[in-house]
């Protein structure tokens, strides 16, 4: 029993390193302008899909407001 026990966890171990290592390409860096470029479009997204573009809005009338402008 503790033979299969061991071997099921080297599996997963494997698995995981598998898993992790997809996508990337050994040690060459990603400029940081190319990560920005891949990232805004889904934080885009992501934020107007969940209505925080609205909620940015509201917030700042109501700090403009305060301000009285």
């Amino acid at each position: 029993m503790a033979h299969t026990a061991e071997r099921g966890a080297r599996g997963a171990r494997v698995r995981l390193a598998a898993l992790a290592a997809f996508g990337t390409r050994g040690s060459e860096r990603r400029h940081p302008l190319v990560a920005a470029a891949m990232v805004l479009p889904l934080a885009a997204v992501l934020a107007i899909a969940s209505g925080a573009v609205h909620a940015v809005v509201a917030q700042a009338s109501s700090v403009a407001g305060m301000l009285g402008h």
